[in-house]
């Protein structure tokens, strides 16, 4: 990281981010050399220091053909949005947050995929996890064992 002043380092501080956003980007692995990006809802499960993302679809489609192919991907996400413009000095800039990383993709079973789409609206929607059971047989759900990530901070240089 170039900036090291920008770095977040703690492990609690990225999960918090994780938890401010609503997209998580999922770049596969594609047979014509360059990455497949999809933005991707997402769910988030952390054991001790461990961080599984969990995202679910259609059970057919590209980005599955690409998983089962190859499981390994990377993620990006952001939150914190800002444009800080200064018109008399012309400066401007953006603040955000982000984490990014990367970890493989397994697919979870029947009886795993309740708790995982519980774990998906929660991201969303933390007082109320309900949702139409009758959708789970036509859903795919797996998750990505992140097995490294980093966190960045670009924070208002304006007091307020």
């Amino acid at each position: 990281m170039r900036k090291k002043n920008r770095e977040v380092t703690d492990f609690s501080e990225k999960v918090e981010i994780m938890r401010h956003c609503d997209v998580c980007r999922l770049a596969l692995n594609d047979e014509s050399g360059y990455p497949y990006i999809l933005p991707l809802n997402f769910g988030l499960r952390v054991d001790g220091e461990t961080v599984t993302l969990i995202f679910h679809s259609a059970t057919e489609g590209t980005k599955l053909d690409l998983i089962a192919k190859d499981p390994r991907a990377s993620f990006e996400m952001d939150c914190k949005h800002r444009l800080e413009y200064n018109e008399e000095k012309g400066y401007c800039t953006m603040n955000y947050e982000s984490v990014i990383g990367h970890g493989t993709i397994h697919m979870l079973s029947e009886e795993e995929k309740l708790a995982a789409l519980e774990d998906i609206m929660r991201q969303y929607h933390p007082e109320n996890i309900s949702f139409n059971h009758a959708a789970i047989p036509r859903t795919a759900v797996y998750v990505l064992t992140v097995e490294d990530m980093t966190g960045k901070r670009k924070e208002s240089k304006i007091k307020e």
